[in-house]
């Protein structure tokens, strides 16, 4: 079985997934799983696939009617107050950046504030992962800060809010960072924060996913942005 093929793909795994493949009886049944068929997942398809059956979902049922987009404009030097007052929402919420260092930096910076947020990136272990996810799921943290190692695999029931800290450099990553929330039938908000100098190519990225967010232009303590994403001033009592 390859799932997430798309993903091993664009993250330069190809050469081991074909290593494993080729050590691999030609006769076994192979099934792949993928977001595209695309460059390099085409190739895999066709190379170690035989006279395969496709099965796709349609894209007008495979749409989410219950996910709404929020692109944010946000002044950089009020971004991390503004942030801050998301993650002190009630309710959980899951908050995507670029590098794992941005993230624990955040994490802490939350936990300072007394928010109780947890980091969840490649540089933790699988047990420190799996116990994350656990106190996540269950309420005991309410705020998971996180990679994309988070933007797939995830199911959180009534997670209502994702947040794009750092906006996503490919649409992809967009749709599967999104895809945490409004699943099975929930409804949900994907809200990017997006600075001046990232406007036009954030643009660009919803173009190619297909998106037209509502924009807003908000600052820290503004109605709109608790109307938006369920903001609101942090306790300031360290967790």
């Amino acid at each position: 079985v390859l799932d997430e093929a798309d993903q091993m793909a664009d993250m330069g795994f190809m050469p081991q997934v074909t290593a494993l493949l080729d050590q691999v009886r030609p006769g076994g049944q192979r099934m792949l799983f993928s977001a595209t068929l695309d460059r390099n997942v085409d190739l895999l398809v066709r190379r170690y696939l035989t006279d395969p059956v496709v099965h796709s979902v349609d894209p007008s049922q495979g749409a989410v009617t219950t996910m709404e987009h929020h692109v944010l404009h946000v002044h950089g030097a009020d971004k991390h107050r503004l942030t801050t007052e998301i993650a002190a929402r009630e309710g959980r919420v899951i908050m995507f950046l670029d590098t794992k260092h941005a993230v624990d930096r955040l994490t802490q910076h939350f936990l300072a504030s007394g928010v109780r947020a947890a980091a969840l990136h490649g540089g933790k272990s699988q047990p420190q992962r799996t116990r994350t996810l656990a106190q996540f799921k269950t309420g005991h943290v309410t705020v998971l800060v996180a990679t994309n190692v988070a933007a797939r695999g995830i199911h959180v029931d009534n997670l209502d809010l994702v947040v794009n800290v750092d906006p996503p450099t490919d649409h992809k990553d967009y749709l599967h960072r999104g895809g945490r929330t409004a699943r099975a039938g929930e409804s949900g908000s994907v809200v990017t924060l997006v600075t001046s100098g990232q406007r036009r190519e954030m643009a660009r990225l919803m173009a190619a996913a297909g998106i037209v967010p509502r924009t807003t232009e908000v600052r820290s303590g503004e109605a709109a942005l608790s109307r938006i994403t369920g903001a609101r001033t942090p306790s300031g009592v360290p967790v």
